[in-house]
Order: C-alpha cells, then structure tokens, then sequence
C-alpha cells in the first residue's frame, strides 16, 4: 500500500472513525485540528486528508475498531511502515523513573506520571490499557477493571 491509497481509504472512515468515537464534528475537528469545514469537505470526501491529518487520525483513533478492521491491524504502525519503510518500537524501560505507583490490585496497575500529571493503567501484561489527567476517572476505570477480575 501506498500513501496514496492509504489516505483514500482513510477520507472513507473519517465519518465512521469520529461516529464510533461518539465525537461530534467540532469535537473531532478541535482533537484533530482542522477546521471544522475542512473536517466537513474530507467527510462528504470532496478532499483528501493531508499526510499529517491521516497520522493524527492513526495516532489519536489507534483503537478504533473501524481502523483495525480496515487496516487489519495497528493503523499507526501501518502508517509508520508506509512512510519510514518500517516499524520502530518504543523502549520505554527508562520511562519508569517518572510514574509512580498508586495502587496495585489483581495484577493491574494504578500510575501517576509526575513529569506529565497524567494518570494511567497497566493491565496484568504490563500494557497500558487507560490513560487520562481526570484522576477521578482513571481511579473509576482502575476499579472496573479489577472488580472484573478473579482474585
């Protein structure tokens, strides 16, 4: 696949992607950073996305289901492999300086980064599954996860 074909496909979901999201145009517009007549114009598929438009869909909708199935996997890897030629992985083996534990329960973490102020969850494999900077809202989502699993 080619960037081309790639950002076809990609002015085809934007519609899908923001509805899945639960996101309304000026929402979308304002998390992606378009105008919202430019998010308009790539909806009724009367522009294309630029290149940087199509990656901060990938990165920002990296969960989205439509992607996934669209792409069959991680659109932002595939994105990655069509502009760089491959993939790069993160290590984040140094990041553990800047979070600290908050709570651990039935193999899920609780983290706060003290560098960012932003909150996070790690699941049992060690994979962040959850983040926000609301800590009310990562403390509700920590205890559903673990409330779910067996002791």
């Amino acid at each position: 696949m080619d960037k081309q074909t790639f950002t076809e496909i990609l002015q085809s979901k934007f519609k899908m992607v923001r509805i899945e999201a639960g996101y309304t145009q000026d929402s979308m517009s304002h998390t992606i950073g378009l105008s919202k007549k430019t998010l308009v114009q790539i909806e009724k598929e009367r522009i294309l996305p630029n290149w940087t438009t199509c990656i901060s869909l990938c990165a920002l909708f990296r969960e989205s289901e439509v992607l996934t199935n669209t792409f069959g996997g991680d659109p932002l890897e595939l994105a990655q492999v069509i502009s760089r030629g491959h993939c790069v992985y993160p290590n984040y083996e140094g990041e553990a300086v800047y979070w600290e534990e908050i709570e651990r329960k039935n193999g899920f973490l609780l983290q706060y980064n003290k560098s960012n102020n932003i909150y996070r969850v790690l699941n049992p494999m060690n994979r962040p599954v959850h983040a926000s900077y609301i800590e009310r809202e990562i403390r509700t989502f920590f205890l559903r996860q673990t409330d779910l699993q067996p002791v």
